[in-house]
């Protein structure tokens, strides 16, 4: 079954009360326009400047002025071997997800994808025929994956691993140790190695991110980023992705990649137009993961929020932009995370995401964003910790048999 709880049904609920007249406190999209982000200015004006360009359309695969930016920064990670025709811009890396699944699978093909994950890989996976493995990445080893791990679910039928680093959900930032035995198992495998690296520059507390694609030699490295998060830009919906790594044996696969992108002509242009600017302008986005920047003190106060609590935990998100939430649900043997959401949201207008969502077994996490303003957050933890506990009381089984 395919699933997108991000937006489904109790999205479609919080509409539903937004036209009754409530006010809905919205945790569930990382959609940084919408809690007072703007897109920095220098990145605004080169769209601006370029309208009159973005009339036509441009190659499928993108502006070669987009492209060369992008191989830019690819050479400067290392790559020198990438040139323009191993790029491709997408209107978002969500429509680059399907399509470079839809290059890819077979009917029945399996795809090694992190659990949690963000859901639209799981989705994606499904809608083009494939099936996912997911990979444990469990709170007790903090968000981490084990390489073993991954290698034993690995099938005659395996043709993918997707690595999403600085994840989303949990905010894990892996480490080149980790990564390194990651792109060995798939190297030994010949796999596709798909890195999802939207998240690459909001990293806390030191963190540093390390690109896959460098790690990556005797195999396929496809990977992805992006405006939305780090250049606020969501609504551009401007995405990219680099193919690396042993592109000559992959020329078969790559052809179809290009095909299927002059399938929809191309991306959007005027869009397009504002990765030279990204790319080789100022960086606007660290200084908001800092001590008194923005989401540093969002995150700061939700780890203080739920150190108080007697109810939730967290494993302290070192990089994106939000927080893996888990409710302690000793007491509560029924407690169900869908249910706890959509009784939050009708009780208390307070709009999260199950943790199940992510594709995890376990039903006793949630997922927020450390976009609104550090007092509105602790604000909110605070009535999500009141509400659990109300909850605790009512579920408990002394509470039933009275």
């Amino acid at each position: 079954m395919v699933r997108y709880d991000i937006r489904g049904p109790l999205h479609a609920r919080a509409l539903d009360l937004e036209q009754q007249g409530k006010s809905i406190i919205r945790l569930n999209i990382g959609n940084p326009g919408r809690f007072g982000f703007d897109t920095p200015a220098h990145v605004r004006e080169a769209m601006a400047r370029h309208l009159r360009d973005s009339e036509a359309y441009c190659h499928q695969q993108g502006l070669s002025e987009a492209r060369e930016a992008i191989v830019e920064q690819a050479h400067a990670r290392g790559l020198s071997e990438v040139d323009t025709n191993h790029v491709f811009t997408g209107n978002g890396v969500s429509e680059l997800i399907d399509l470079c699944l839809r290059g890819l699978l077979n009917p029945g093909d399996e795809v090694l994808v992190p659990a949690p994950d963000y859901p639209l890989w799981t989705a994606a996976v499904i809608l083009n025929d494939g099936t996912p493995v997911h990979y444990p990445c469990p709170p007790e080893r903090q968000a981490m994956p084990d390489p073993a791990e991954i290698e034993r679910l690995i099938t005659p039928r395996t043709r993918a691993l997707v690595v999403i680093n600085p994840n989303n959900p949990t905010g894990a930032v892996y480490s080149r140790e980790l990564l390194t035995e990651i792109a060995r198992i798939a190297e030994r495998h010949r796999l596709v190695v798909f890195s999802d690296e939207i998240y690459e520059g909001l990293l806390f507390d030191g963190a540093e991110f390390q690109p896959m694609a460098p790690l990556v030699r005797e195999t396929l490295c496809i990977s992805m980023s992006g405006l939305s998060k780090m250049h606020r830009a969501c609504g551009y919906r401007v995405g990219w992705m680099t193919a690396s790594g042993a592109v000559q044996a992959a020329r078969d696969y790559l052809r179809c990649l290009d095909l299927l992108a002059a399938l929809r002509l191309c991306s959007n242009v005027q869009g397009q137009w504002t990765i030279p600017a990204a790319l080789r302008g100022p960086d606007t986005h660290s200084e908001l993961c800092q001590p008194g920047g923005r989401l540093y003190e969002t995150r700061a106060a939700l780890l203080r929020s739920v150190a108080a609590s007697r109810h939730l935990s967290v494993v302290q998100p070192r990089g994106a932009i939000y927080g893996f939430v888990g409710v302690r649900t000793d007491a509560m043997p029924d407690f169900d995370d869908q249910r706890f959401a959509l009784d939050l949201l009708d009780q208390r207008q307070i709009l999260i995401v199950p943790g199940s969502s992510f594709n995890v077994p376990y039903r006793n996490h949630f997922r927020i964003t450390l976009l609104p303003e550090a007092a509105v957050l602790e604000r909110v933890i605070h009535q999500i910790d009141e509400f659990v506990a109300r909850y605790v009381k009512q579920r408990t089984p002394a509470a039933a048999a009275a």
